[in-house]
């Protein structure tokens, strides 16, 4: 590789010429010159993203390239690529031009019940909640990913995952991103006796940066799957050493929830925004219409007299936040286990009714505003990556174990991590969960049911084609990144580079916070304060989009700088 191009990977930014094109370099957009026109994948690890690339070298489609990156993923992506998680794939499918939603989000195990956090007292448990087997849903990442190649892939289960078999067997060396993910969660993967075998070294000290990262385990656990398919997970003996795990430390998850866990595809929820139409994840996750009920809202507006993130525009879009997350609240769970109002939550007249709550110049007082007021009717360390390819498919795809590396907990014998993703349930209906979001019965604990998510795999449409995919991780943060990223770069026509660094709000109706980025200046904080919002400066980084670009036969893409380890992929 060479300078100019590694430079440019560092600044970013791809573009892939259409068929019959030539490269082109353009300094000023930092384009990524000397690619070829076969596709692009945007991912939160290089390895992972590469593999992606060399299944589409091969022949591969996106959803081909998708299932490989999430296989490689869980090798060295471990705190958030998993095979032990769930998730969300929005597929774009160039025949046909239509989409769907593949729901692969973990279950609640058969025996799970409304108080299984809740202490003597009736309080919650935080630790039994976040830090015990029975924080584990029952995972569907394998599900899910062997469900979209089945369905929508073209290579074969083996040729697929067999580059994370080999990365898991051989080793790859130790980045500084990965050393610095351990490092941050250091002292509660040594709780766990398997934890701190998998990740530290022998003497109990963390692996040198640059050095081979083994996982014969994890090797063993894809082979299974591999030889298998699904029943190599879900079935035989990677099922039974999960089973003997959790028999051993009062975990729920049996060899009936295993094998019957199911992948559900879903109707994305669309919605619009002037001519630009949009596509995103449906119930189970409120994701999708929450990013269309606030787009509805700020539709509404006249934007760009205001200035992308001034004062104005700032208020008017925490304002909108509230309205949404108020109604997240109240109303969004299983859509098959409680009806979701979606239609009536997406609709423009109710986002015109909202609209006319919103002061122009003062904070409303979260307080004051209840869910669904006229309505009549996710850890933060997800992952998330989008994969483009030379036929026009496009796949957004965010996965997840829920807090970063999950339950900290690994299944003995299979290099595998549990989630914690029973947290996502209402422990206790009307008590913040872990991401101080306020939920209610609709997402109560039951067993067989989906924990409500945040995760937001979104797609963008221009003239009846696709035009932006994007998606991010940090739990009840996903959605308001996602919804600031699709805005610049509809609203404030950024380059999807500069709409992915932009410094992002966040609220979330309670608490009643506005958390601001570093980059927003100090005036406009001086006047957000003034209009009465409560701003809060935010140590952590407000989600991780990974995006691509779709205009005029090129690639645009962009994987957010805001942690290291971004890549994006091409050839």
């Amino acid at each position: 590789m060479t300078l100019l191009r590694s430079l440019c990977l560092f600044l970013i930014v791809g573009v892939v010429p259409a068929q019959g094109q030539e490269p082109i370099l353009n300094f000023e957009n930092r384009f990524l010159p000397e690619v070829a026109q076969h596709g692009m994948v945007a991912g939160p690890e290089r390895l992972a993203a590469e593999i992606g690339i060399d299944i589409l070298r091969q022949g591969g489609n996106a959803v081909d390239a998708a299932v490989a990156t999430g296989f490689a993923l869980a090798v060295t992506y471990p705190r958030a690529g998993n095979l032990g998680g769930g998730g969300f794939m929005l597929i774009h499918l160039a025949d046909g031009n239509r989409q769907t939603l593949v729901d692969y989000r973990e279950m609640a195990p058969a025996r799970a019940h409304r108080d299984l956090f809740l202490d003597e007292a009736g309080e919650v448990d935080r630790n039994r909640e976040f830090f015990s087997h029975l924080s584990a849903g029952v995972p569907g990442s394998v599900a899910g990913l062997i469900h979209a190649l089945e369905n929508y892939g073209s290579l074969p289960l083996k040729t697929v995952i067999q580059p994370a078999i080999e990365l898991a067997e051989k080793g790859f060396p130790v980045s500084f991103a990965l050393d610095s993910e351990i490092a941050a969660r250091e002292s509660r993967l040594r709780k766990d006796p398997e934890a701190l075998r998998i990740f530290f070294q022998k003497d109990g000290s963390r692996h040198p940066v640059g050095e081979l990262f083994r996982q014969p385990d994890l090797a063993w656990t894809l082979k299974q799957i591999r030889k298998r398919g699904r029943d190599g997970f879900y079935r035989g003996p990677v099922a039974e050493r999960i089973v003997t795990n959790m028999e051993a430390n009062d975990g729920l998850i049996s060899r009936d929830d295993l094998a019957g866990y199911r992948v559900i595809e879903r109707e994305p929820v669309r919605g619009s925004y002037h001519g630009y139409d949009i596509v995103a994840t449906p119930p189970p996750s409120s994701g999708g219409t929450h990013i269309i009920q606030m787009l509805n809202i700020m539709e509404g507006f006249e934007l760009e007299p205001w200035g992308h993130n001034s004062a104005a525009y700032l208020h008017h879009l925490a304002e909108a936040m509230k309205l949404a997350y108020a109604d997240r609240s109240r109303y969004l769970g299983d859509p098959d286990f409680t009806d979701v109002p979606v239609a009536e939550l997406t609709d423009k007249a109710y986002a015109a009714r909202l609209r006319t709550l919103i002061k122009p110049d003062q904070a409303t007082p979260s307080a004051a505003i209840k869910p669904g007021a006229e309505l009549g009717y996710e850890s933060s360390d997800t992952t998330h990556y989008t994969v483009a390819d030379r036929f026009g498919n496009v796949v957004s795809n965010t996965y997840t174990l829920n807090f970063s590396f999950g339950s900290h907990i690994a299944v003995p014998g299979t290099g595998m991590l549990l989630n914690n993703e029973m947290a996502d349930f209402a422990a206790k209906p009307g008590v913040p969960n872990a991401f101080r979001l306020i939920e209610s019965e609709a997402n109560r604990i039951e067993g067989g049911k989906r924990p409500l998510s945040s995760m937001t795999p979104t797609m963008v449409f221009r003239d009846g084609k696709p035009w932006l995919a994007t998606g991010s991780p940090g739990g009840s943060i996903i959605i308001t990144a996602v919804l600031q990223t699709i805005l610049n770069a509809m609203a404030f026509e950024m380059n999807i580079a500069s709409a992915a660094a932009a410094p992002r709000i966040h609220h979330q109706w309670m608490p009643d916070q506005l958390r601001v980025e570093r980059g927003v200046s100090p005036d406009t904080r001086r006047l957000l304060e003034a209009m009465g919002h409560e701003v809060v400066d935010t140590r952590r980084t407000l989600g991780r989009t990974q995006s691509i670009v779709l205009d005029g036969g090129l690639l645009y893409g962009a994987t957010d700088s805001r942690r290291p380890g971004g890549w994006v992929a091409v050839y």
